[in-house]
């Protein structure tokens, strides 16, 4: 059985091509075309994939309805809360996750700071948009038009001398963002904290979510908490995997 199914899955990939015939499929397989055929059709019954009329087949609808749903009913929240967890348990600082929601930054999920001395922030309140690690990353991923044009309307607010004065300065920021995968903010909402960050992406390698670790500098400085941007990214990793189903899955037989 386990073979069957396997060999049905197999034909998936095969049409993500393109169109293939009976003996296309069959050859892909390394089985006869009567094997092929009725996986074929057992697929077909189901919407998975769809007999042209040049008697190829191809991906069904039901496939693509399926895969929208699933996306839909995905909750990053939920499956990042327990890796964010644990990075709080290992690295003891505050923890963020944020997305970008109608022209806002907004953390979605936060695990409080072990230590007395902690950054004040709420989940549910939008971020800093100009100067929050979190909201660089998510920024940065925009399409460039998109991106440009945010960054010419939004305002510039000059926190501390760190923060980022202007639409030119912004753009320049999340273009490096955009190369080197990671963010920070080092002192410009606060001097007093510092945040590094890093991206969730889905399976088409599009931010969804970013997350951050933050401290006040009187607990950790800038340059010892930089040392953890490796375990960030692990971490981050790590929910991008889960998220977008490529997580490797342990065997439980």
């Amino acid at each position: 059985m386990s073979q069957t199914v396997d060999r049905a899955l197999s034909i998936l990939p095969l049409l993500a091509e393109g169109p293939a015939d009976l003996g296309q499929v069959a050859d892909r397989l390394g089985v006869h075309k009567s094997t092929a055929l009725r996986l074929l059709r057992t697929l077909h019954e189901h919407g998975l994939v769809y007999r042209q009329q040049d008697q190829r087949y191809r991906l069904g609808a039901r496939l693509f309805v399926l895969a929208q749903e699933a996306v839909e009913n995905l909750d990053v929240r939920e499956i990042a809360h327990p890796h964010l967890t644990a990075l709080n348990e290992s690295c003891g600082h505050t923890v963020h996750l944020a997305v970008y929601e109608e022209n806002d930054v907004l953390y979605i999920d936060k695990v409080e700071s072990r230590y007395p001395v902690r950054m004040y922030s709420r989940i549910g309140k939008p971020v800093a948009i100009t100067v929050a690690a979190v909201a660089k990353l998510l920024l940065a991923d925009l399409p460039d038009a998109e991106r440009r044009a945010l960054a010419e309307k939004l305002d510039y607010p000059m926190y501390t001398p760190r923060s980022i004065p202007n639409a030119a300065a912004f753009l320049k920021e999340l273009a490096t963002v955009r190369e080197q995968g990671w963010a920070t903010d080092l002192g410009g909402h606060e001097e007093s904290i510092n945040c590094i960050g890093a991206p969730i992406r889905g399976a088409d390698g599009r931010v969804v979510a970013a997350m951050s670790v933050c401290a006040p500098n009187v607990v950790v400085t800038a340059e010892e908490l930089l040392t953890l941007l490796p375990l960030v990214r692990r971490t981050a990793d790590a929910i991008s995997r889960e998220y977008s189903g490529t997580a490797p899955q342990k065997d439980t037989a």
